[in-house]
């Protein structure tokens, strides 16, 4: 068991937190808005602290799940930034999604002042937080990644290091790229269905044990059809997800055409006041476009 930070608690963050709580770790919370840490607290017992510095005191992790690149550097570099009160020989472990520059930035920081640094996006949404079955995608020094694996465990339902640091954020980016095609290509098809006449919910039931099953074909389906767009990761984020995946396909020189559009379709969904649906929203789109 390890003394641990939790930074960040919003819908991924705080049932994390509250994993690594359940497997018996000490565990120190922050959160920008101090009522929902004293409300984690309540439901897991630690401690919530009052700055990001304070929470990661003592502590032998920690992690972090907050917002965008601005927010990450906020919560390790500010005035009050957790780099401050880690101790040498502590590791941070971002679970941000966040560009692979600022990840690299910040690595170098950690590594100046002594710190371990292991990027380890997830994926598996509020749901797979909440049931700690997260997929969770890392790069970092080897040893750094061996001592915080058994801690990440509490919510993973597999961890995996890809290389050094900044790996873990270009699977991610690899990751939102194969969900946009993904849920695109179900769009369409849900929308084809519709317009032959077809039943949606029959077609899926043939087509989904065939090679065009997926994740999102299974899981997110019937909402689409219902028009229930409320149930997972909100458009404005993939936005911001799909932005880093073009900036980092630029400078490697990679070809993303079908991410580029599908970033534009959904610009489009925020048009018309979707921007905290789902991403399976894009299917909204194509009823809304007749």
């Amino acid at each position: 068991m390890a003394k641990v930070a939790f930074l960040g608690l919003g819908v991924m963050g705080f049932p994390m937190a509250g994993h690594l709580a359940a497997a018996g770790h000490e565990v120190a919370v922050y959160n920008r808005t101090a009522s929902k840490a004293e409300t984690w607290v309540e439901a897991h017992g630690g401690r919530a602290a009052p700055s990001p510095q304070e929470a990661a005191a003592g502590a032998a992790f920690v992690m972090a799940c907050v917002g965008n690149d601005d927010d990450l550097r906020a919560v390790c570099l500010g005035e009050t930034g957790a780099f401050l009160g880690m101790g040498k020989g502590a590791i941070f472990v971002d679970h941000t999604t966040v560009s692979p520059a600022v990840t690299r930035e910040l690595a170098e920081r950690a590594g100046a002042l002594g710190l371990g640094y292991v990027d380890a996006p997830v994926s598996g949404g509020q749901a797979g937080a909440e049931k700690g079955q997260l997929s969770v995608m890392c790069g970092g020094a080897e040893a750094d990644f061996t001592a915080a694996e058994p801690v990440i465990a509490a919510y993973a339902k597999i961890c995996r290091r890809l290389g050094e640091v900044g790996a873990g954020q270009v699977t991610k980016a690899a990751n939102q790229i194969a969900i946009a095609g993904l849920v695109q290509g179900l769009s369409e098809a849900l929308h084809f269905a519709e317009k032959a006449g077809l039943d949606g919910r029959a077609v899926v039931e043939v087509i989904s044990q065939g090679a065009a099953g997926s994740w999102q074909m299974v899981n997110r389906y019937e909402t689409m059809l219902e028009d229930e767009f409320e149930h997972g990761f909100a458009v404005d984020w993939m936005r911001k997800d799909l932005a880093i995946c073009l900036q980092a396909a630029d400078e490697v020189g990679a070809s993303l055409p079908v991410t580029a559009l599908v970033d534009q379709f959904y610009k489009d969904v925020q048009k018309m006041g979707g921007g905290r649906w789902d991403t399976s929203s894009l299917f909204k789109r194509l009823r809304a476009a007749g």
